[in-house]
């Protein structure tokens, strides 16, 4: 198939699945990224920022991409295309079908632990070393709201590239080994290997994290704060980043190097501040997008949609920059660190002729939600754009669910009332007015508010049906919430990626050795 040569081909290019994420999670191919229809406007511009790369779009050859297309045009994209007959046409060329989001990235994980044979323990031993009174040291490496969700008894949260940046703090003389825990595995393989490249021995990655510790039967804390983190001894942290650039070869540029870079109109470049939510909160960078440095490399497909572009990471010291630079390499992106965050101007690009510009939205005037539902009682449509789940827990009386994608099923003529978020009602506007909707105005308020305003709302459970409500996935969707079988298909989903793929997918990773 043409497209899936494309794919692969040297250069530039984004996939790009206009489906909403359910969807898009129960299979797409390899190198998608999620960009559904419903908010298409607003992400395309960071996942795509040079309107002359070549864009494919893919959906299920209901005739969805050739509208996205249409919309991508609009804003100035020059290049863009769809995959004929969409998912279904890419299962029937022979091509596997994803499940799952982050594909890319959890199969980096897979990677590097058969690649590295990455020391690692299961629940009974880290429960065993515990009982024996061994001194140890365990760290959840996600972020502090995940880990607030559920983790493991006596784990501290430290999202992943935060420990080798401020391990002079965090460990303890003589304290035993380091264990290092996700909720599954991606996690705790990519921060157990990274505090290797950093120097680290005694370390290992807790096999499934809290799923596994969950499937042999032991309890999980629920609600634990995550305390501050400890402050980083900079000179060591330098020390640290710069050994690790030099031993791997790692491109440091000072802000005149990154300035050359940006200014190429012929290659698309990132910039992302990876420091930790604290650090950018207190002190954000007004030109430069938050992008902690273990999300980055856990979830690439949310912040980066050009394969094979490059990638300029900054912060402080280096290390934290360095450790994500690495990672991203194996995935084939071109990564420059800039160590000195502060050195980058507070503006850049911004006059740049080739980068699109976050469209204006139409200003949908708004309607209370007591004439709404005296409208809709007279025959105007109210239609609910919330998310599905939301929508079945609790709605207005008459109000239909939907999503942008849909709404060419709504009649020409009349008014439609639409609930939702502001840019969601914006986007959605412009098709009913385009399909010949006479009028379109915004529901005020939001659940807590009709509650207030004594509107009596309305629960659903089954509606939308699971097979309507497209934007929400349910593979596996409550393995964190004590459905041990969920657990185990998602664990057997992480470990079997590889397996999964192709020649010129596999080609995707670089994979240097752990040893340089």
């Amino acid at each position: 198939m043409q497209a899936k040569a494309r794919l692969h081909a040297d250069g530039e290019v984004a996939c790009l699945d206009v489906r909403e994420q359910g969807s898009y999670g129960e299979g797409h191919p390899f190198l998608a990224v999620p960009c559904p229809y419903s908010r298409l406007e607003m992400r395309v511009v960071s996942l795509v920022p040079r309107l002359d790369v070549p864009i494919l779009l893919i959906d299920d050859g209901d005739g969805l991409a050739e509208l996205a297309a249409a919309r991508l045009r609009g804003l100035g994209y020059r290049h863009v295309d769809w995959i004929g007959g969409g998912a279904r046409a890419w299962a029937d060329a022979g091509y596997t079908l994803f499940k799952g989001v982050n594909v890319p990235s959890k199969t980096l994980g897979e990677l590097v632990e058969e690649r590295w044979q990455v020391p690692r323990i299961g629940p009974d031993v880290l429960a065993d070393w515990s009982r024996q009174g061994r001194a140890l040291q365990l760290f959840d490496g996600r972020p502090a709201s995940e880990y607030a969700k559920m983790t493991i008894p006596g784990s501290r949260c430290m999202p992943n590239g935060e420990l080798a940046h401020r391990w002079e703090a965090a460990i303890a003389e003589s304290a035993g080994p380091v264990v290092v825990n996700c909720a599954g595995r991606t996690r705790s393989i990519i921060g157990a290997a990274g505090l290797m490249l950093a120097g680290a021995s005694d370390v290992y990655a807790l096999e499934n994290g809290t799923q596994g510790w969950a499937l042999s039967g032991r309890t999980l804390r629920h609600g634990a704060q995550a305390e501050p983190l400890p402050a980083a001894d900079w000179d060591a942290s330098r020390r640290r980043a710069r050994a690790i650039a030099e031993a791997r070869n790692i491109d440091w540029i000072d802000r005149e190097g990154a300035q050359t870079l940006a200014r190429d109109t012929s290659r698309t470049t990132y910039l992302f501040d990876v420091r930790d939510a604290a650090e950018h909160a207190a002190d954000p960078h007004p030109a430069l997008p938050w992008a902690p440095g273990g999300q980055l490399v856990q979830a690439t497909d949310q912040w980066i949609g050009v394969r094979r572009a490059r990638v300029i990471l900054a912060d402080d010291t280096g290390l934290r920059a360095t450790l994500a630079a690495f990672w991203l390499r194996q995935l084939r992106y071109e990564v420059f660190v800039l160590p000195g965050i502060r050195s980058w101007p507070a503006a850049w690009r911004l006059d740049a002729p080739d980068m699109p510009r976050t469209p204006k939205l139409p200003d949908v005037p708004s309607i209370p939600v007591g004439e709404a539902l005296k409208q809709a009682r007279m025959g105007a449509a109210l239609i609910d754009l919330r998310p599905s789940m939301s929508y079945r827990a609790a709605h207005l009386p008459g109000a239909r669910w939907s999503t942008r994608s849909r709404l060419a099923q709504q009649p020409a003529g009349g008014a439609a009332l639409l609930v939702g978020d502001s840019d969601a009602v914006a986007l959605a506007s412009l098709d009913l007015s385009e399909a010949g909707v006479a009028e379109v105005r915004r529901v005020e308020g939001d659940e807590p508010a009709w509650w207030s305003a004594w509107v009596s709302l309305v629960a659903t459970p089954d509606n939308p049906s699971d097979a309507e409500a497209i934007d929400y996935l349910f593979f596996v969707h409550d393995r964190h919430d004590g459905n041990l079988d969920a657990a185990r298909n998602y664990l057997a989903w992480e470990i079997g990626l590889t397996a999964q793929l192709d020649p010129s997918e596999a080609g995707e990773y670089r994979l240097d050795p752990l040893r340089p």
